[in-house]
């Protein structure tokens, strides 16, 4: 799930990728690169053989805005924020200096819809689900996030379990596991009201028209600490099927990118890289109660 950021941050990166239509995917080059094949065969990970896109640029996507903490400035391409910098980490596993990296806009919801693709990369906090494998390829999780509900504290109902979410109206972004959460883990006896962005379900809870809404810990934490006045962290809960959710970088279906991007993130992982990125630009949340 995303998170909103000041309106004074919007547009910028506009300027810094290739434009799309918001609407719907855009079209895709189809003469060369790891989207054309859908091979699925193990490319060669040396970095003047990857079947990028682009020969030498490494194309990688996210959404507009780019909210922190996962970015900062609404600026993917600065290296700050916890995605930019592992999206940069992995550039250079796969031999690309950030002046080879090319940035590019791709909505939410579009990034895993079936079909040709025109990056290399997404990264968008896009949980890894059975579903969404059946159109695209991910990577190894690059982190692990539990879901979290936030309130507004002057008004917040007593939440000491799951069971206790049932009868409030909730509320999530729409294609999000956050949503899925709410319907499967929770079961509300009302449907919960479904929202754009983050922006737009924050905003909701302000005005009074949810009485909580669920995102991924690290966006629930940024909300209260910087968007949402009197908010509050009322507690998380691991949903995915019964194991650990985690973001993945998703690629076409059976790119031949997919083994190389991989070990990537394996190598990141191995070498504390990931932890050190997780300590540096996510929130604790050691003090954010486990719900039941």
């Amino acid at each position: 799930m995303r998170t909103p950021r000041p309106a004074a941050l919007a547009g910028t990166l506009a300027g810094l990728v290739v434009t799309a239509a918001l609407a719907g995917c855009a079209p895709v080059d189809e003469s060369t690169g790891a989207g054309s094949d859908g091979g699925g065969e193990a490319a060669s990970c040396e970095p003047g053989d990857l079947p990028t896109l682009e020969a030498g640029t490494l194309t990688i996507a996210t959404d507009t805005p780019a909210y922190p903490p996962y970015f900062v400035d609404d600026d993917p391409t600065n290296g700050d924020g916890f995605e930019s910098a592992v999206a940069y980490a992995v550039a250079e596993q796969l031999g690309y200096a950030p002046d080879d990296v090319t940035w590019v806009e791709v909505p939410f919801d579009n990034s895993y819809a079936p079909g040709p693709k025109r990056f290399d990369f997404d990264i968008n906090q896009i949980s890894i689900t059975p579903e969404r494998e059946r159109a695209v390829d991910f990577s190894e999780g690059y982190y692990t996030a539990n879901q979290a509900v936030v309130v507004l504290e002057d008004d917040a109902p007593e939440i000491a379990s799951l069971d206790d979410l049932k009868g409030l109206e909730l509320g999530a972004q729409s294609g999000t596991t956050s949503l899925t959460a709410i319907r499967e883990a929770i079961q509300p006896d009302a449907d919960p009201l479904v929202f754009r962005n983050t922006n737009a379900a924050t905003q909701a809870l302000q005005n009074g028209q949810v009485e909580a809404i669920v995102a991924d810990l690290p966006t629930a934490l940024f909300i209260t600490a910087a968007q949402l006045d009197g908010g509050a962290v009322a507690g998380q809960f691991e949903y995915s099927g019964g194991e650990p959710e985690e973001f993945g970088l998703l690629l076409e279906k059976d790119s031949p990118l997919t083994p190389c991007v991989d070990e990537a993130v394996a190598t990141l992982r191995e070498d504390g890289t990931l932890g050190d990125l997780e300590q540096e630009w996510l929130s604790e949340s050691v003090d954010v109660p486990v719900l039941q």
